[in-house]
């Protein structure tokens, strides 16, 4: 027997009554046909079945959106079919409902039965947890977004690159400054040769000079900025009581580098050793300086110009200019391109930030920039691995900008942000884009339309003055950086955040260019530093959203500073528990590292965030500028370093415990809001929404 084919619309004429909807003994299974259901379903949307306003219709005019086969056999009264098809205006579109959505589980034997035509015809009590459930509501798999964010992420690993490549670009080999004439023999302690370069590999200047003999006869004693003639020598023995004459090395002299370890660097090329080793230790800080002017410059033009074009003109400059480092042929020359490269990088690296930002959703938002972090991870461990393979810093440098090269056959593809779009008024231009983004996803264009992406009021506000209704807002009033300090609470709030961004930028540089001089092997260490972000960034945004942003960040700082505390008082012989230590501090700064961006956005209100979160990077940037000079200190005591990261991180992290708490806490809007934030709530405050309750139950029931 042929059945009519029946489908769940909207009726109108059914009034909203606060009863049970659906109850369980609705269907019986006397009244489904079998088959019931021949494909899968999942709902598009959950509002598409509004719960008191649903009754059963029969029509002929949805059989292309439903199985051929019956869903509801004759047995139902005729009462509850309509007397003439219903108008094919009332019936939902093809992209609502479709005959590859409907599963099995949709429909149970309980659901329907002859009390079905009583009003109460949906109940928030559904009998199994199948039956239209959240789980059922999904959308094809945003594949642009993934494949857009997994490419801009990529170029991100070249920044990290760059950004520590300086470890083995300066590297000093042992060296000593070289004797005049050809060396015949060499003493150094227990160790003989032929040659200087037999013995540099046990150099330790802290162990005495290195004794060599010409070929004319002469005997010299060789330290690393001078070297002594012996006067009238009687025999050829490491020590002797005899006149010396004592030179300095400077630049009329040659050094003799130990090239076993590191065949070349820059250091050993324009010998800045000595009175020029200064001008090896300027590299790193400099870098830092073009990363703080890039920061500032880039991040200003790419709101003027679109974040597109920031992104492909730095990522084909990183490539130039990383390329072009190889090629420089002095020492100024190599500055002021890597100072050039260093602007670049930060530029991409704020932008990409942003840029990814605006194609995701707010649910994981704090895992892209995460990922981010983890791709700059990427770079570092890249940088400990061709240190390794490669020892001549020119082909070291050119391999290395090379990496991420594939970068720029594609990146000119990308398309500008919606947002971005929407903010400078083409809405023409969002509106194709956001059709191309649902074609490439499998949805059909035009569901999302661009004055969707405004909010209510501005969509409002928007149609208003173009009717002529309403005058455009006013401009809001422009904020300084002393309003971050208005009141004696935010005051103290900008400070501590302030100085948590310094800390953690300080840390995780001096973590990762100190990781070098730990001892054992440097190539294994400093791909470690990069190797334990992976497991602080995912643990990190685990616990920012159960426990807390203040209590993940303020124990990860305090765990850092107890790390290098302790690094202090192990034993030099104990080479892997100083390393131990170490990756843990790198570890625990790098969480507070990772959550401070997003914290911050969350402890100051619109209309001074940005500012906010401008202020917080440049103090960010001024402690990657200190770090190097604060490694460098290590040439006083080897665990100084540690010992002025310890301790500010002790601090800094005993005064984020009087940061507010920002879980579950909306973002506010007002200075008066950002100040309450913190303070017990007036009970009537906490008083919900009746909507947001009511969807909250819906939500437990399903």
């Amino acid at each position: 027997m042929q059945l009519p084919h029946v489908v769940l619309l909207l009726n109108p004429s059914i009034p909203e009554q606060n009863s049970p909807l659906i109850s369980p003994p609705l269907i019986s299974p006397p009244l489904i046909s079998s088959p019931l259901i021949s494909s899968p379903l999942i709902l598009s949307s959950p509002p598409l079945i509004s719960p008191p306003l649903i009754s059963l219709i029969s029509s002929p005019l949805i059989s292309s959106l439903l199985p051929s086969s019956p869903l509801i056999s004759s047995h139902l009264p005729s009462s509850l079919l309509p007397s003439s098809p219903l108008p094919s205006s009332h019936l939902p579109s093809s992209h609502l409902i479709s005959p590859h959505l409907i599963s099995p589980h949709l429909i149970s034997p309980h659901l329907i039965s002859p009390h079905l035509s009583s009003p109460h015809l949906i109940s928030s009590h559904l009998p199994s947890p199948h039956l239209i459930s959240p789980p059922l509501i999904s959308s094809p798999p945003p594949r642009f977004q993934a494949c857009l964010y997994f490419a801009a992420v990529f170029q991100a690993i070249a920044c990290g690159i760059h950004y520590l490549a300086s470890v083995f670009l300066v590297e000093r080999p042992s060296f000593v400054c070289a004797p005049p004439g050809n060396v015949t023999d060499v003493l150094y302690g227990n160790y003989t040769g032929a040659s200087l370069e037999e013995v540099l590999p046990f150099f330790k200047p802290a162990n005495g000079p290195m004794v060599v003999r010409t070929a004319e006869g002469k005997q010299w004693e060789l330290s690393t900025c001078q070297r002594t003639q012996r006067m009238n020598p009687t025999d050829f023995t490491y020590e002797q009581l005899v006149n010396r004459t004592t030179e300095k090395c400077d630049s009329n002299y040659h050094y003799v580098y130990d090239h076993s370890e590191v065949y070349q660097s820059i250091v050993t090329d324009w010998d800045l050793v000595c009175d020029r080793e200064w001008l090896a230790k300027l590299c790193q800080p400099t870098f830092m300086m073009g990363v703080l002017v890039g920061a500032l410059v880039f991040g200003d033009i790419a709101d003027r110009v679109g974040r597109r074009r920031i992104l492909m003109i730095t990522s084909l400059c990183q490539f130039v200019f990383g390329v072009s480092v190889a090629f420089t042929g002095n020492y100024y020359l190599f500055m002021f391109i890597r100072f050039l490269l260093a602007m670049v990088s930060s530029g991409y690296l704020v932008v990409v930030f942003v840029y990814v930002t605006e194609f995701t959703g707010n649910k994981v938002r704090t895992w892209t920039s995460m990922h981010v972090h983890a791709a700059f991870a990427v770079g570092v461990m890249m940088v400990a691995v061709m240190g390794y393979l490669v020892r001549t810093w020119r082909s070291y440098q050119i391999l290395l900008s090379t990496c991420t090269s594939p970068f720029l056959f594609f990146c000119w593809k990308f398309p500008e942000t919606p947002f971005y779009l929407m903010a400078k008024g083409r809405l023409q231009e969002t509106q194709v884009l956001l059709d191309s983004i649902a074609r490439f996803n499998g949805l059909e264009p035009g569901r999302l339309k661009a004055e969707d992406l405004l909010e209510p009021e501005e969509a409002l506000l928007e149609k208003e003055v173009a009717a002529g209704v309403a005058q455009p807002a006013e401009p809001e009033k422009k904020l300084s950086i002393l309003d971050l300090f208005g009141t004696w609470r935010m005051g103290w709030r900008t400070v501590t955040v302030g100085a948590v961004w310094f800390i953690s930028s300080l840390g995780y540089y001096v973590f990762s260019l100190g990781s070098v001089n730990l001892g054992g092997n440097q190539y294994i260490n400093l791909f470690l530093a990069g190797a334990v972000e992976f497991p602080s960034y995912l643990i990190g945004c685990y616990a920012m959203d159960r426990v807390g942003r203040k209590r993940t960040c303020a124990p990860a700082l305090l765990l850092a500073g107890m790390a290098c505390m302790l690094i202090i008082v192990v034993p030099n012989d104990i080479e892997v528990l100083a390393i131990f230590l170490s990756m843990t501090g790198k570890f625990a700064i790098a969480i507070a590292f990772g959550l401070i961006y997003l914290y911050t956005c969350e402890l100051y209100p619109t209309i001074i965030r940005s500012l906010a979160v401008g202020s917080g990077s440049m103090m960010c940037r001024v402690g990657s500028v200190v770090a190097p000079f604060c490694v460098y200190l290590a040439d006083i005591w080897q665990f100084l370093p540690q010992l002025i990261v310890g301790i500010l991180a002790f601090i800094i992290g005993v005064l984020t415990l009087w940061l507010p708490e920002t879980l579950g806490e909306p973002l506010t809007s007002t200075m008066e809001e950002a100040e309450a934030l913190g303070r017990k709530k007036n009970p009537e405050e906490d008083k919900k929404d009746p909507e947001e309750g009511m969807e909250m139950n819906l939500n437990q029931s399903n």
